[in-house]
């Protein structure tokens, strides 16, 4: 079970929101009071998670379109925080990457983040909101793991974009931090994971000797947006039983 936190008279975007982590802590922060606002690409998952949400707002729009993003995310009002969690992962060989899914990858993992942030953070400091913005990042930012290459690139330079972010807007009492899972058990997760062949030997380098549940990545999602954390800015927060320490 996640963390509890108060975030009533909060309002806090989430990208991602259909499904796996996103859909996680949209339910953790409805639950937790926040005025939520869930940004999915696919109707379905929307709808499914506004009969378990009811008073949940909804956007429908594909993130790696820069305008349509700008044109659906800019009526919305100031957030108090936002979730960047929508991803994309194309895996193979630095030998065999293709340019059109490096751009694919960059979109989705990288530049979508950047929009997104850009939108809110601008109207956090017209409106004088000392927001939070959290970034899902991942292990592979700062561990090399086979085929991964496009992933881990796109994860490092969200570590990094996420840093300079929280150096230029602290200024505005804006912190921009991420968190590093390792797997996370999601049904995609579980389905990828699900081999003990491939498993085992990720399993055998985290200390903790488990991969990470949907909560244990959520609940430090909602440290990071409260105010327990306001002196916590641009930093990489691993939830990873210990990986990188490996």
């Amino acid at each position: 079970m996640a963390a509890k936190f108060d975030f009533n008279g909060r309002r806090v975007l989430v990208t991602g929101a259909g499904a796996g982590i996103g859909r996680g802590i949209c339910k953790a922060l409805y639950e937790s009071g926040a005025e939520v606002y869930g940004v999915s690409r696919t109707q379905e998952n929307l709808n499914s998670l506004k009969v378990e949400c009811p008073d949940l707002v909804t956007v429908c729009v594909d993130l790696s379109d820069w305008d349509a993003t700008r044109a659906a995310l800019s009526l919305l009002p100031t957030m108090h925080g936002v979730v960047n969690n929508a991803a994309i992962a194309i895996n193979g060989s630095c030998l065999t990457a293709k340019p059109e899914d490096f751009d694919k990858m960059y979109t989705g993992n990288v530049k979508q983040v950047l929009n997104v942030s850009q939108i809110f953070a601008l109207k956090m400091i017209q409106d004088k909101i000392r927001g939070a913005i959290v970034n899902i990042s991942s292990q592979a930012s700062q561990a090399a793991l086979k085929d991964h290459v496009l992933y881990c690139g796109t994860k490092g330079a969200l570590d990094i974009m996420s840093k300079v972010m929280g150096l230029e807007l602290g200024e505005h009492g804006i912190r921009v931090n991420c968190v590093n899972p390792t797997v996370v058990l999601t049904s995609m997760g579980k389905l990828a994971w699900s081999d003990p062949a491939k498993a085992g030997p990720m399993l055998d380098k985290i200390p903790l000797g488990r991969f990470a549940e949907i909560d244990d990545v959520v609940s430090g999602v909602l440290f990071l947006l409260s105010d327990q954390a306001a002196l916590i800015n641009a930093v990489t927060l691993p939830i990873d039983g210990g990986f990188l320490a490996t």
